[in-house]
Parts: C-alpha cells; sequence; structure tokens
C-alpha cells in the first residue's frame, strides 16, 4: 500500500514571501561610471596646495642630495667612482681657470676707464685686454695638463682597460668653474688630493 507523504512541517516564523534580489536596483552603466569618475588633477585648493608642498619638498631633498654629492640625486654625466674620483683630484687642487671669471669682470671696470688715463703711453684697458689673453692663454694651458694629469692618474688607479671616457674634459671643466658654484659641492679641502 502506497504511503501518503507526510505533511512538510509549517514554520510559522518564516516571512510569506521570500525577498528576492539585493533590495534595490541593479545602477545602470552610465550611473555606475558617473561614480568612478574622478579629476586626473586635483581640483581642491587644499589638494594642489599639498601637491605642491610635497613638490617642493622632493625638489629640496633632491637639490641637497646633488649639492652633497649622494649618487642617486647625481645627473648621469657625475656618477661613478671615477668620476667622483676626479672631482675630489680638481677640487683639492688650485687652477687658474677657475680665476677667470673675475680677471674678466677686472677688465670690464679698467675698459670703463676713461681713454686719456695711459700708462707707458697706452690706455689701461690696452694693457687690461692684453693681461686677460695673457691670463686666457695660461688658464687653457693649465685645464689641458690637468686633462692629461687626470687621465693618467685615473688610468693608474682604476685601470687603464677601465677608464671612462671623457675624464680629461669632466676635470677641465670643473676646473673652470668657481669653486664655490661646483655642483656637487665639494667633499674635499684643498690640498686633500685623493689616493
Amino acid at each position: 500500500m502506497p504511503k501518503t507523504p507526510a505533511t512538510p512541517s509549517t514554520n510559522d516564523d518564516a516571512p510569506e514571501t521570500p525577498a528576492v534580489g539585493k533590495g534595490r536596483a541593479t545602477p545602470s552603466r552610465a550611473e555606475q561610471e558617473a561614480a568612478r569618475r574622478r579629476p586626473l588633477v586635483a581640483n581642491t585648493k587644499e589638494a594642489r596646495a599639498a601637491a605642491r608642498a610635497e613638490l617642493n619638498e622632493r625638489r629640496n631633498r633632491a637639490q641637497a642630495g646633488l649639492a652633497a654629492g649622494e649618487e642617486k640625486y647625481l645627473p648621469a654625466r657625475d656618477r661613478g667612482p671615477q668620476r667622483r674620483w676626479v672631482r675630489d683630484y680638481v677640487d683639492a687642487g688650485w687652477h687658474p681657470a677657475e680665476f677667470v671669471m673675475g680677471v674678466m669682470v677686472l677688465v670690464i671696470v679698467a675698459s670703463l676707464m676713461p681713454p686719456n688715463l695711459a700708462i707707458g703711453g697706452f690706455a689701461i684697458a690696452y694693457w687690461a685686454y692684453l693681461v686677460m689673453m695673457g691670463y686666457l692663454v695660461l688658464s687653457i694651458g693649465g685645464m689641458i695638463l690637468l686633462g692629461f694629469r687626470v687621465k693618467r692618474k685615473v688610468a693608474e688607479k682604476f685601470g687603464k682597460e677601465r677608464r671612462e671616457r671623457g675624464l680629461g674634459w669632466y676635470a677641465a671643466m670643473r676646473a673652470l668653474q668657481m669653486r664655490f658654484m661646483r655642483l656637487p659641492k665639494p667633499q674635499v679641502r684643498r690640498g686633500d688630493y685623493p689616493a
């Protein structure tokens, strides 16, 4: 004899119709894109000020690192142990080329003197011009000799086959700058030549 199924138990606490879905309508694609949309550049005054302050802080940190000679802040032309050695070698010595700007300023001042001021029949401006030309020849000769000396010493220290190109020119251009204007700043005192 077939059995009839038992009547299912009823739970009186359950709601009569179960909730369908998530309880809210699905947003359209346009609504979703609008909710995600943000400006690429901050529009608020506070955000711009914060971005500017952060940029200034990074820039100041990089400038201080460059002045201190920290490797990660140096431009590519100043990186590496050979370039550091050349900088220290140039900064340790006295070079006539670093005073060229001062001599040129003096020549400009002398050229402004009245032409009737003369020494030995020639105007002071003429003598100043001759002194400047002589000093330029002396400075260029010193830069050429410095370039050869640096190349030779770098080859002795680091090996001739490992010597980087352009070290002589690098040394000459650094010697041409006044010591207080050089970047990275000199890390050695005058006379403290690197080993």
